[in-house]
């Protein structure tokens, strides 16, 4: 079976290879073990493996062990750390980086992306997303999320969109807002 180039950056493999990139390049100095990499991704750590193995072998990774641990991180000193930087953050930093953006924010029980960026995350085609629409389900105050999208906006170098509901909204809906984003697709962010 052929696999489909990703809709979000056509010149990489897989999304895997996106997202694995956007975790190493998106998280300068910061070193990863495979099996970290391949829970945080939720892809088999065989497929991690290999994976890394490539990116190593390409000398996009730099590589160390302890013990038995194989630790991973970005090579920012390859020539093409800056451009892959840049793409990655374009086009798989949304899931890299609202994350660590979120967690620890006051009141916030899920989040999601969704529009047009989820859409092409997920396989739906269509011209490359803009901006990215970030959902946010909980008792958040206005202060905190005027910041946090500020916050996105510059961490993903465009524009963020946020929208913060009840949980009582999201698990009922009242509004035809949120029967629209529930029946769109969502990509979920691990926050909490």
């Amino acid at each position: 079976m052929k696999i489909r180039p990703p809709l979000l950056a056509p010149l990489l493999r897989s999304d895997l290879q996106g997202e694995l990139l956007a975790e190493l390049f998106l998280h300068p100095g910061q070193e990863s073990t495979l099996t970290d990499l391949a829970t945080r991704l939720g892809a088999g750590l065989t497929t991690v493996h290999t994976e890394v193995g490539r990116l190593s072998e390409a000398g996009l990774l730099r590589e160390r062990r302890i013990g038995r641990a194989r630790l991973v991180a970005a090579d920012p000193e390859h020539p093409l750390a800056p451009a892959l930087t840049e793409l990655l953050t374009l086009s798989y930093g949304p899931t890299a980086v609202l994350p660590g953006l979120l967690r620890g924010t006051k009141g916030l029980d899920e989040a999601f992306v969704y529009g047009s960026w989820a859409a092409r995350r997920l396989g739906e085609p269509g011209p490359f997303p803009e901006d990215v629409d970030v959902l946010l389900i909980g008792a958040v105050s206005r202060r905190t999320a005027a910041r946090l999208q500020a916050e996105a906006t510059a961490a993903l170098r465009r524009d963020v969109n946020l929208t913060v509901l009840s949980p009582s909204e999201w698990v009922e809906p009242t509004q035809g807002f949120t029967r629209t984003v529930k029946k769109s697709p969502l990509v979920a962010l691990a926050v909490p």
